[in-house]
């Protein structure tokens, strides 16, 4: 799974329990109970990843931008939900009490000098809010003290260009019957962390492994593609169109992913939102019809493959998908991926139906 480079961490975190709403500020390295079902069994570990940039305005005051906050916060909400009882419903907080509270961690008086040097340097920033079950025990039921921690970090990059990408299909990322394959949740990532390491057992240099969906038991060619490893994707054609997987219970509900099709729609690209079969993507492949294949994510937000490898059930090569760089429609990937980052710099305008929200900390 691709990693983060020049990642430098806020010196607090937040711990907001659920139960009875208390909110506390520890060291970054606090420690959490060795006893406890989150560590034991991967209950009640859900996750949000939200990228977020820091600048100063005219009166030297620091500002936090987000784009699209509150579909983070949503997906988030519902991840809380599915880890909780039928009886727990309750505490699971609405989006405007998660925002609250996240906003008021950033605004504490320990967070300002690293969101001042944040501003100062234009550095990329992650908001990572997760949940953890505070109680003493390993009893394999739904967590007695659930709450929620966050922590702020800012990096230099994730992924990157150029990155080598490999079809696992013997593997499955998320089983759809369950619904867990949309939400960020602990229990998926371990495969993905896997897949990855399968791919670079077939080519040394893969940063990501690409999953089809989960009917192993189909012909291969009729297997429909779903994700990267920890990020979706698009696909660029030759005839300058895009094609978006639609979401499902396999498809994580990328919050990037709609920005990026919103602003090459903009650019009057074909963004097309459909199914494509692993047999058609060979098709395309052996054809010479696709640009490109891309991950799109918080943290990267757009990377193109260099090259992905495409494979048979037993994992034997049977044909290789190189991007053309020289093509128009690569080159506007990239100019996407650019706008994007824009936004939050208040450099471009945002797109109708994208939602940029400032908030002073």
């Amino acid at each position: 799974m691709a990693g983060f480079e020049g990642t430098k961490w806020a010196a607090k975190q937040l711990l907001y329990k659920l139960k009875d709403k208390s909110v506390e500020l520890q060291d970054v390295d606090a420690k959490v109970y060795a006893v406890s079902r989150s560590i034991h069994y991967g209950l009640f570990l859900a996750f949000e990843g939200i990228r977020f940039f820091c600048k100063k305005n005219k009166q030297g005051n620091v500002e936090a931008i987000f784009l699209n906050l509150h579909k983070n916060l949503e997906r988030f909400r519902r991840s809380i939900s599915f880890n909780l009882s039928a009886e727990q419903q309750g505490i699971v907080p609405a989006v405007t009490e998660i925002e609250e509270v996240l906003l008021g961690y950033l605004k504490d008086e320990s967070m300002k000098s690293f969101l001042e040097r944040m501003a100062d340097s234009g550095a990329q920033g992650y908001l990572r809010p997760f949940t953890f079950d505070e109680a003493r025990s390993i009893g394999v039921t739904f967590p007695e003290k659930p709450a929620i921690r966050a922590v702020v970090c800012r990096y230099d990059s994730y992924l990157g260009e150029p990155f080598t990408g490999v079809v696992i299909p013997d593997m499955v990322r998320a089983v759809g019957v369950n619904g867990t394959g949309c939400l960020k949740l602990g229990i998926n990532y371990l495969v993905s962390v896997k897949a990855v390491d399968a791919a670079k057992q077939l080519y040394p240099g893969a940063g990501a492994a690409l999953f089809l969906d989960d009917r192993p038991y189909d012909p291969i060619q009729t297997r429909k593609i779903s994700e990267w490893d920890s990020s979706c994707c698009l696909f660029a054609l030759r005839d300058g169109t895009v094609i978006k997987i639609p979401e499902s219970n396999l498809i994580l509900p990328s919050v990037t992913i709609g920005g990026i099709c919103t602003i090459l729609k903009q650019m009057h690209v074909n963004v097309v939102e459909r199914d494509l079969s692993y047999g058609e993507l060979i098709e395309l492949s052996l054809g010479s019809q696709v640009v490109a294949i891309c991950s799109i994510g918080t943290a990267g937000i757009l990377n193109r493959a260099q090259k992905v490898v495409l494979v048979d059930e037993k994992r034997k090569v049977i044909a290789e998908q190189n991007a053309d760089e020289n093509h128009e429609l690569y080159r506007k990937l990239g100019d996407a991926r650019s706008y994007y980052w824009d936004i939050y710099r208040e450099r471009v305008s945002c797109p109708e139906g994208m939602t940029l929200k400032k908030f002073m900390v």
